[in-house]
């Protein structure tokens, strides 16, 4: 079954996956439209947003733990996994600049500076802006290896987002603690990885 899939994924174009991957955006602005978001429609679109933007970041991170332990060949998926979750970070910082705090600047930058949980987040989106300014194949190569050490900034950007999931929650959720723990998680792994290569 695993070589199955691995023989078929590496035929499946890269392309399809940022439709089908902004698909969710499409939906969600559909349903603000039309009512269907609840009381505070911003407030949910902010939410989901960010949520699927967390989630797309995980994904990008189990895809070396499903290859090492599982055999599963799914890298060719990485970087469009990555930059969907770098876009729909955008999206969610769109959202509250544009239509939550409608582009009042004086009350963003004040939540900048005094807001921990904003400062995080927005922590996180300036780690992940150069990593996603350098994911083109042109970059990659003039990189080299210098690619690879700049994209562990990735590991701290998707803690930050999970810790930034956690404190935005007015009542905490077990959801959200599962998500930072899933974020320790597979960048745990990667620390381990990197100790015991060190260590050989």
């Amino acid at each position: 079954m695993i070589d199955f899939i691995n023989q078929n994924a590496r035929k499946i174009p890269e392309w399809p996956l940022y439709f089908i991957g902004f698909l969710p955006a499409g939906w969600l602005l559909y349903q603000g439209i039309i009512g269907n978001l609840g009381g505070d429609p911003v407030e949910a679109l902010e939410h989901e947003l960010g949520l699927l933007a967390l989630q797309f970041l995980l994904a990008t991170l189990t895809i070396t733990p499903l290859r090492r332990y599982a055999g599963l060949n799914l890298l060719k998926f990485r970087r469009p996994l990555g930059l969907l979750g770098f876009g729909y970070v955008c999206l969610h910082l769109l959202t509250w600049v544009a239509l939550d705090l409608a582009l009042r600047w004086g009350q963003i930058w004040e939540d900048l500076t005094e807001r921990p949980y904003i400062i995080i987040g927005m922590t996180a989106f300036l780690l992940l802006l150069p990593l996603a300014l350098t994911s083109t194949k042109k970059s990659i190569r003039r990189l080299g290896q210098n690619w690879t050490k700049l994209h562990r900034l990735s590991y701290v950007a998707v803690i930050l987002g999970g810790l930034h999931f956690v404190m935005q929650e007015k009542v905490w959720s077990i959801e959200s603690f599962v998500y930072l723990a899933l974020a320790i998680s597979l960048v745990g792994m990667r620390y381990l990885w990197l100790k015991r290569r060190v260590a050989r």
